[in-house]
């Protein structure tokens, strides 16, 4: 029987050579590479700087603490999401709000988050689902709109005048908002590159962001490397310097940086990507012309001119399923030897947050979830596991 994973990881020769090289340079944690897989991602998402981080969930953190974001402060997200998102707004001791997904779409609903402003709102954390951009110009244009009500709690938050977007951009690595790879409306942008990413360094993330009248990029982007390496006033590379080992502990920082083992990954990753999000799309759109005819299925909708998807994710829902109906699915493609996944379970039925939320008021993210399934799509698929998947699900949902 023919066996479909639902993610396969992809290391090329060349990635491997690349680790290797920097086992054999005798440099193994941050330095150079990681140096270079920067710049190289800055020059991909067309920002001012990057900062390479150990984890997306690490940029999303250290992103608020920048802010000075924390206790009594409060944070919008939404509730269809993996459970980070909502830890690292825990772990800065600040609130979680969470703003319903759209009618019959993913993403968070921008009229939603209006209604949850208040003045304790520091930051709002979009999730691009799937990698499929948010409407960052409405949440922008939200935002402006109830700067009345922003209540700054130091020198940064004065500065901002409003509260941050830091965008949860951990699926949408070539993603598209009108035109460009970081929208304008987005002050960071946090990417992930775990293992079943698109571009993956097997643990790690980065945060984009650009100059503007609050951002010194290269400032910021220091800042962002103190904070990842206990507060340290620098790295091992700097001290390399002759007469450079004397530092200072500014604050007491944490330990995310990535390593050059890490970003040897994904520099190679990185020169591969255009041919890698091709072809993710090329399945995606197979998928779509399959079952855009089949009445029981919805297809994830991913659609408009003003933004392009980066294919991270094919969510597909079964029209009218119920939880045990779309168990049942996945439990025959699985017999079939298709593995198949969920995304996501929304926060509110996490043991976690159960009792600060009630799914009741998220309607539309219960909707969403309670018939989709997540189809295999990576790069090294053939046409015809592409095809054995169609069929296996069409043939399934028929019976």
């Amino acid at each position: 029987m023919r066996k479909i994973p639902f993610c396969k990881i992809n290391i090329s020769d060349n990635a491997i050579k690349e680790v290797v090289d920097t086992l054999k340079s005798g440099w193994i944690t941050t330095g150079p590479k990681t140096a270079l897989f920067e710049e190289r991602l800055k020059d991909y998402l067309n920002v001012d700087a990057v900062a390479c981080l150990n984890s997306a969930t690490a940029g999303l953190e250290l992103s608020m603490r920048l802010f000075g974001i924390g206790e009594g402060d409060e944070v919008i997200t939404t509730p269809y999401t993996f459970a980070a998102t909502v830890n690292v707004i825990e772990h800065c001791g600040a609130v979680p709000v969470l703003a319903d997904v759209g009618k019959d779409t993913f993403n968070i609903d921008p009229e939603k988050i209006a209604r949850k402003i208040s003045s304790k709102t520091k930051a709002v954390i979009p999730v691009d689902f799937a990698g499929y951009p948010c409407d960052y110009k409405s949440i922008s244009d939200i935002l402006n709109k109830n700067v009345s009500l922003f209540e700054p709690s130091n020198p940064v938050q004065e500065d901002f005048a409003r509260p941050l977007i830091i965008s949860d951009s951990a699926h949408s690595l070539g993603s598209l908002y009108n035109g460009e790879r970081v929208s304008d409306k987005i002050d960071f942008a946090v990417y992930s590159f775990h293992a079943v990413k698109n571009l993956t360094t097997a643990e790690g993330g980065c945060v984009a962001f650009r100059n503007t009248n609050c951002i010194d990029a290269e400032a910021v982007k220091k800042e962002f490397k103190i904070m990842s390496l206990h507060g340290q006033s620098k790295d091992a590379l700097a001290k390399l310097e002759k007469g450079s080992w004397e530092y200072d502990i500014k604050y007491a920082g944490y330990k995310y940086n990535m390593t050059d083992i890490q970003a040897s990954l994904g520099l190679v990753h990185l020169s591969e990507y255009g041919d890698n999000i091709a072809k993710r799309r090329s399945i995606f759109n197979t998928y779509n012309e399959a079952f855009s005819s089949i009445e029981e299925l919805i297809l994830p909708g991913f659609n408009g001119n003003e933004k392009v998807h980066s294919a991270h994710l094919y969510p597909l829902r079964v029209r009218g399923y119920t939880l045990e109906e779309r168990a049942s699915l996945i439990e025959n493609l699985y017999s079939a030897g298709i593995h198949s996944n969920v995304h996501f379970k929304p926060i509110p039925l996490l043991t976690a947050y159960s009792k600060k939320f009630n799914i009741k008021d998220f309607p539309n993210a219960m909707e969403m979830y309670t018939n989709e399934i997540s189809l295999p799509i990576y790069p090294s698929m053939t046409d015809d596991d592409v095809q054995y998947v169609i069929d296996a699900v069409i043939v399934r949902i028929k019976e």
